[in-house]
């Protein structure tokens, strides 16, 4: 079974231009969002209330430039009689909350926005796709 799901981080040009060009002053911004996004997809069952412990067989974190925010896209596969949309949802949450964390002092007014959804496979409902997803 796998999931995708997306947040984005709205922000000023200037702050998006720091990450891309890895000069923020705490450092790799996007590599460390992937590594908390990974952590937290693996951590989602003692996050999420009723929310089954999984053994992941895959956890990826994707970054989008957009022109004044970050698309985040994060996958989570596992091979069990359960759905992993909890898990990608929790790894793209907590990654805009590290891009958050380490820019908050460029830019407070960054918004983390857009957390949902984007597919998932698998399961007795087969394919699900947003119809709107990029």
């Amino acid at each position: 079974r796998l999931a995708c799901a997306q947040a984005r981080v709205r922000m000023q040009p200037e702050t998006l231009a720091l990450i891309r060009d890895n000069t923020a002053g705490k450092g790799n911004v996007m590599e460390a969002a992937r590594i908390a996004g990974v952590m937290a997809a693996k951590q989602t069952s003692g996050l999420i209330p009723m929310c089954h412990p999984l053994n992941l067989t895959h956890v990826q974190v994707d970054f989008f430039p957009e022109p004044a925010a970050m698309r985040i896209e994060a996958r989570a596969k596992v091979t069990a009689h359960t759905g992993v949309e909890m898990e990608a949802l929790t790894a793209a949450a907590v990654a805009a909350l590290t891009v958050y964390d380490m820019c908050k002092a460029h830019d407070r007014a960054m918004v983390i926005a857009d957390i949902c959804l984007l597919e998932k496979r698998g399961g007795k409902s087969g394919i699900w796709r947003r119809e709107d997803a990029p």
